[in-house]
């Protein structure tokens, strides 16, 4: 009895300290392997959606970008102006006074804009919105006597040609003044030759700038009075996390004549009529770099794009990407963003007289 007794209350006595000390080890693995678990996968998912971001990023990017350079060229890919560099007056400029370095669809690493990040590219596209025909309006009479004045209102952005195409060609925009009858008289008070083309560029023509900026995707319109564009304030990022841009012409070579077809890709920005005639084509690429931070190297090599070799197609020249400007690059992840975009106006051109 006394035995029993003695058994029953060592069962009822609980857990000695050891058993729990046990407990409580277990306990702690299991709460660091939760912990564990929980820190891996939240890792996880920030890299996931950071990637998720970049993605969105570049595409959006992408494509603002693509959409200005395959509708750039409108209203001014005819023989006597293309290429020209123009001279902007105030009000419809640079600052209010300047000039764009080619009249022209599309500018690979333009002179008109600065302050980009190294190694990167830059583009500035053009184009019209005038409703008056891409060919321009000749001047049939003196006193600038419009063959279609109709073409023409007050304010309307326009730029004359003359008969003969100056060498260097240096053009001026001008703008409508006064449109009475068949006469159209220009704020300058210019007056043209009978013979000269009247090219309209609409009230509101866009050269629109594109450039990588403090790893931001940035744009600024030079068509904007209030604003200068040289002034690195004067740029609107529009993607986040773009760190690099890099850009070609799609170029004709075939010679003697041209045949309309792209043969090589470089940056040779063209400085004549026919070296313009020739361009039908942009390639263009985007760096997307994640928001996330890893704790290791990533990514060991800068992403590679089709332009990042020499000799594709032959004859082309590379542009490579280069992200060395950041000194953590290799703890992010990338995602490369491109594309060959037509630029429709011109091969609307076909293959030019001469060239």
């Amino acid at each position: 009895m006394n035995k029993s007794l003695r058994l029953n209350r060592k069962r009822s006595a609980g857990f000695g300290l050891v058993e729990i000390m046990v407990a409580m080890l277990i306990g702690l693995f299991g709460v660091l392997i939760m912990l564990q678990v929980l820190t891996v996968s939240e890792e996880q998912k920030r890299t996931t959606t950071s990637g998720n971001d970049a993605m969105n990023e570049g595409v959006l990017a992408l494509y603002a970008m693509q959409t200005d350079v395959r509708m750039s060229g409108y209203g001014i890919t005819d023989a006597k102006i293309l290429g020209c560099a123009l001279t902007l007056r105030a009000g419809g400029t640079v600052a209010n006074g300047g000039a764009l370095a080619s009249l022209s669809p599309v500018s690979i690493n333009s002179g008109n804009i600065i302050g980009a990040d190294a190694n990167t590219d830059t583009l500035l596209a053009f184009s019209s919105n005038s409703y008056g025909t891409p060919q321009g309006d000749v001047v049939i009479g003196a006193g600038n006597t419009m063959q279609t004045p109709s073409a023409f209102v007050i304010n309307d952005w326009v730029v004359v040609g003359p008969v003969v195409r100056p060498a260097p060609c240096t053009l001026t925009l001008d703008r409508v003044a006064n449109v009475a009858g068949a006469t159209v008289t220009l704020a300058s008070g210019a007056a043209m030759a009978v013979g000269d083309t009247l090219f309209n560029l609409g009230q509101s023509y866009r050269a629109i700038g594109y450039a990588v900026r403090n790893s931001n995707l940035t744009t600024c319109d030079y068509t904007i009075a209030a604003v200068n564009c040289a002034v690195a304030g004067s740029w609107t990022a529009i993607s986040s996390n773009i760190v690099s841009l890099r850009a070609q012409y799609g170029r004709d070579t075939t010679a003697p004549g041209m045949d309309g077809f792209v043969d090589v890709y470089d940056q040779a920005t063209p400085n004549t009529l026919c070296g313009w005639s020739r361009v039908s084509a942009v390639r263009m690429g985007l760096v997307a770099r994640s928001t996330q931070m890893e704790k290791d190297d990533v990514t060991t090599v800068a992403p590679v794009w089709e332009g990042s070799t020499a000799g594709n197609p032959v004859g082309s020249t590379a542009a490579t990407i280069v992200l060395t400007g950041n000194a953590d690059w290799k703890k992010y992840r990338y995602k490369v963003f491109q594309t060959l975009v037509p630029i429709r106006n011109m091969s609307w051109m076909g293959a030019v007289t001469g060239c």
